[in-house]
Parts: C-alpha cells; sequence; structure tokens
C-alpha cells in the first residue's frame, strides 16, 4: 500500500511541472548575455525555440560594447530558448535551443563555450553569475538634466584623471557613451564631470565590473 502510494505521488510531483504556469518557469529562465568578443553588439534577439519569430531587438536603442553585459528577462516562460546576436559593422552569431534554467549566462566571444553557470577563461571569465572580473569597462548615462562639457574617468589606482572623455563634443541629458577602460584587475574607478555652467561634480571608488550602464545624477 505505501509502495502504491509513493508512485502515485510521484507521479502527481511529474504532472505538476509539466503544468507549471509560465509565471514559475519565467522566474528561471533569466540570464547574462556577456559580450566577450572584441566588437560591439549592435542588436540582441531572444525568443522561444517552438516559435520562428526572433521578436524586437532586446537593446532598444542602446547597444552591448566589448566586455560588457545585460540582463534578460524573456516575457515567456519556455526554458529552451533561441539567441541572435549582430555586431556593428556586420555579422551575427547565434546560439540555438539553450536551456537557460539551467544556466546563468550566454556568452558570446573568447570564453568560448558560449552558454552555461560558470563557463570560460582568460579574458573575461566569469566567477559569479553575471560578473566579469577586471574588467571595469562601462556606459556612462547622462542621467542629469543638464549638458555635461567634460567627463574624466580613471581607474582609481591612477594617479591622475587622464584627458577629457568628450573631446570637443557635448553630452545632452539622456545621452550615453562607451567608457573602455582596461582590465588590470581594478574594478573602481574616479569620475568627474564638468557642465555647460562651470561647474564640478566627482565621484569616488565606484566599483565598475559588475554593472554595464552607471547613470550619473
Amino acid at each position: 500500500m505505501r509502495r502504491h502510494l509513493l508512485v502515485a505521488l510521484a507521479v502527481l510531483a511529474g504532472l505538476a511541472g509539466l503544468f507549471a504556469s509560465p509565471g514559475q518557469a519565467q522566474a528561471q529562465n533569466r540570464f547574462w548575455l556577456v559580450n566577450d568578443t572584441g566588437r560591439v553588439i549592435e542588436r540582441a534577439y531572444v525568443s522561444s525555440s517552438r516559435i520562428s519569430d526572433w521578436g524586437p531587438d532586446i537593446l532598444g536603442t542602446g547597444v552591448l560594447p566589448p566586455g560588457n553585459r545585460v540582463w534578460v528577462t524573456p516575457n515567456f516562460g519556455d526554458c529552451l530558448l533561441d539567441v541572435r546576436v549582430t555586431y556593428q559593422g556586420g555579422g551575427e552569431e547565434t546560439r540555438m535551443q539553450v536551456n537557460a534554467c539551467n544556466l546563468s549566462q550566454i556568452v558570446f566571444g573568447r570564453s568560448g563555450a558560449g552558454a552555461g553557470a560558470g563557463i570560460g577563461g582568460g579574458a573575461g571569465a566569469m566567477v559569479q553569475p553575471g560578473r566579469v572580473v577586471g574588467n571595469p569597462s562601462f556606459n556612462f548615462v547622462n542621467g542629469t538634466g543638464v549638458t555635461i562639457r567634460e567627463i574624466y574617468v580613471s581607474l582609481s589606482s591612477d594617479g591622475n584623471w587622464g584627458p577629457d572623455r568628450l573631446g570637443a563634443n557635448v553630452m545632452q541629458p539622456g545621452q550615453r557613451m562607451s567608457i573602455s577602460l582596461p582590465a588590470t584587475g581594478v574594478c573602481t574607478v574616479d569620475m568627474r564631470v564638468v557642465y555647460m555652467d562651470g561647474r564640478a561634480a566627482e565621484r569616488r571608488r565606484i566599483e565598475t565590473c559588475s554593472v554595464s550602464d552607471f547613470v550619473w545624477r
């Protein structure tokens, strides 16, 4: 009798897994899309493997520079999905029928393996979900309501600010720019901005290895 009861419970558990709500599955199919190539990813698409339509570009009006990553939350509950990226200047890559419920990241580039919970090695190796070791590069976003005329960003270990990142340009509210920094293992940066009216502001020892966008407010 007890044996039959255990078998019945096992069958019920299996059925519950089959009929789990999309919300339950969706909570498991989220992942970091990591650009470990030397090129800018211009567009990225994520769709369920059971459909042929790629859907909209998940990057929207942005891009994914080398060494950066973006958190992907699919709006469907399937675990098996397809990922397609296109590069600035041409070219594309795909990962087909990836089980996103069994991984924390999908990597395009030198880490080489494509997808996994801790796959990679060498430049851009992953040791925590979504964290790129020693890669402090990021996107600087002007989250203020005023124009910025100068931006200085340097590693906290450096002794100087370096050149103005904007040069002869200015940054309007809402605009962004890619800040490229050497992957020396230092993950904190110092930033200084000068507004059009001459006011200046600074941020010290900001950790950027675990972020793709830093919004200056």
